[in-house]
């Protein structure tokens, strides 16, 4: 046998092995520290990571000035409407820009404009009104389509006419909005039918609220009684609301209904906030609104004489109060609470001191009611209690005289329709104007939210 250390090269040998081993034992144990590191990670996921990061696209950026219009291939206008209009939530367009509708209809007409092809302007705006129309019709009972539809009709006519280039709509514009004006196409007669649309929603929508209020206003205004104390003869109760101006409903608890006919006031006002609705036309909905609330409340009393009465007329009084606190809370102006003063002189004549000496004061606070209602009023009011008198004929008498001097002879051959009107007209509208509202909004910086689909449009 030949030991090792007869042979010296051996012996050396065995030495380089054994350094091999412990620098082999040493990088074995630093891959094990490493690899307590990474424990957890998914490894095929950082290799997805690190493969899709090799293969990733490196853009340039482009300082491109837009001008506020989008492209679109032609046949696809109808595609447009129905993504647009025919298919747009209500709820999807109350997280988007107020308005947005009607600015991307805006800028795809601005690109017929562009091209001046008169051919593509019609084929996008018949199909554009007519999808308007259609889901106005199909939804009449949905509020927030009306008001959705509404709002965005008025808002693109407002756009044909701040664009239009006429100078009368063009004090508010930037220079921007100026160079971005139609230059082909006078689109006036277009802005005209819009308009008559615009009337027609507004018509429909303003039916469907007075019919959401319609079974609140005879128990809140007329037999809540919200003054403690006050007494009178008894109203009674019903089973069914059988008001003036509307169908049977149910009757409401009179001690909630002006509570729920406020809330009704707030849920319609905050539901046209949501969408952006014109500032300038939430008013005359309101006012509209409230001559309805007036027409069917001062029928209603003028065909009950259970409520014609001193203590009735305060409670009355202090109902309609609650209504002008809240129009006055939400900066409506005065033609709104206007719209109230015959029910409100009405309530007035029943708490008046029925003497001689009072009848031209009579006379001159009613100036909002005809001389036969102030005439039927005076008619039915039943005194309070055995201490108040009954209003005696010669006093009525005295008032239909000063009516007669003051206002015109009612008793004539030929009395003006004015002053026979007993009952007020609970369809009748104030004139409906849409006011031009310019907007701020710059065209250029309009995107497009992917809920719309309308990925096909291209923005130039």
């Amino acid at each position: 046998m030949i030991l090792l250390f007869d042979c010296p090269e051996l012996k050396e040998e065995l030495e380089k092995e054994k350094e091999q081993n412990r620098k082999l034992k040493r990088t074995l144990q630093a891959h094990m520290k490493q690899n307590e590191k990474l424990k957890g990670t998914d490894v095929e996921k950082v290799d997805q990571d690190l493969k899709s990061t090799e293969v990733a696209q490196i853009k340039h950026k482009v300082n491109q000035d837009y001008m506020g219009i989008f492209e679109f291939k032609s046949g696809m206008e109808g595609t447009i409407a129905k993504h647009l209009i025919v298919d747009l939530k209500p709820k999807v367009a109350q997280t988007l820009l107020p308005g947005l509708p009607a600015y991307i209809l805006f800028m795809c007409l601005r690109y017929t404009d562009h091209i001046n092809d008169e051919n593509r302007l019609r084929a996008f705006l018949v199909p554009t009104i007519s999808g308007i129309k259609k889901v106005v019709k199909k939804r009449q009972n949905d509020l927030d389509t009306m008001v959705l539809w509404l709002t965005n009709t008025s808002r693109l006519t407002n756009c044909l006419r701040q664009y239009s280039g006429e100078k009368n709509f063009q004090s508010e514009n930037t220079p921007k909005q100026n160079s971005q004006c139609l230059r082909h196409f006078d689109l006036n007669e277009y802005r005209n039918i819009l308009n008559d649309v615009c009337v027609w929603v507004f018509m429909g929508m303003l039916k469907l609220i007075q019919e959401r209020v319609q079974n609140m206003i005879v128990p809140g205004v007329l037999e809540n009684e919200a003054i403690a104390g006050l007494s009178g003869p008894p109203v009674g109760s019903r089973t069914h609301a059988s008001s003036v101006g509307g169908e049977d409903e149910v009757a409401l608890d009179p001690r909630q209904a002006m509570a729920l006919l406020l809330r009704e006031l707030d849920f319609l006002y905050e539901t046209f906030d949501s969408y952006g609705m014109d500032p300038q036309l939430v008013p005359c909905i309101f006012q509209q609104l409230f001559y309805f609330i007036c027409a069917v409340s001062l029928n209603n009393l003028l065909l009950r004489k259970n409520l014609c009465h001193w203590s009735k007329g305060l409670q009355i009084r202090y109902n309609l109060s609650s209504l002008e606190d809240w129009g006055r809370s939400r900066k409506m102006n005065g033609e709104v609470l206007d719209s109230l003063k015959p029910v409100i002189q009405a309530s007035q004549l029943l708490q008046a001191k029925k003497s001689d000496e009072n009848v031209a004061a009579i006379c001159e606070m009613c100036n909002k009611l005809t001389p036969a209602q102030i005439n039927k009023l005076l008619m039915l009011y039943t005194p309070a209690d055995e201490y108040e008198e009954k209003v005696a004929p010669s006093f009525i008498r005295k008032v239909q005289s000063e009516l007669a001097r003051t206002r015109g002879d009612a008793t004539s051959a030929s009395p003006g329709p004015m002053q026979t009107t007993l009952l007020m007209d609970t369809k009748f509208t104030y004139a409906i104007r849409f006011p031009f509202t310019p907007s701020s909004i710059r065209l250029e910086d309009i995107e497009l939210p992917s809920a719309l689909r309308l990925n096909f449009l291209n923005k130039i």
